[in-house]
């Protein structure tokens, strides 16, 4: 199962206009630990900022499952409530969780989830769909397994 961390870095970005600013722009990285998730971050991000930047805020996300789209640009985030009956009292019981679907607009990242979760056997209910800041994710592969267990050995 994943680990995702919420990771902010905040560095000056040139704007169209030529113009320094300031900026602080969130990322989602899979890691073990904080620790690792601030190693992950100033790893994958290094090659695109030129210049100073601080990681300048990491938390837990709890997000259940993530479906990535590469023709879409923005990730929106999605409540899913499962739907159960308890068998003794009856009662509709609605569990939920986050989900991360990679679209171009709000209607392609419901068609997103849905086409998810086309092979649950579970009811569910899409509570809400929201576009999120995040500015990219950065799962954790195996082929970086590989390498650091090479390098430890």
């Amino acid at each position: 199962m994943n680990n995702w961390f919420e990771c902010k870095v905040r560095y000056e970005k040139t704007m169209e206009n030529g113009m320094l600013k300031k900026v602080t722009e969130p990322y989602l990285v899979d890691a073990l630990s904080f620790t690792e998730a601030e190693a992950r971050i100033i790893k994958e991000v290094t090659p695109f900022i030129t210049g100073e930047f601080t990681v300048s805020d990491i938390k837990r996300a709890k997000i259940s499952e993530i479906f990535e789209d590469e023709t879409g640009d923005r990730w929106f985030k999605a409540k899913v409530q499962f739907v159960t009956i308890d068998e003794r009292s009856g009662a509709e019981k609605k569990t939920s969780c986050f989900m991360l679907i990679q679209a171009g607009d709000l209607r392609e990242a419901v068609a997103n989830l849905d086409k998810g979760m086309k092979g649950t056997m579970a009811d569910y209910v899409i509570a809400s769909v929201a576009e999120t800041p995040l500015m990219d994710i950065f799962p954790f592969n195996s082929e970086e397994a590989e390498v650091k267990t090479e390098i430890d050995q």
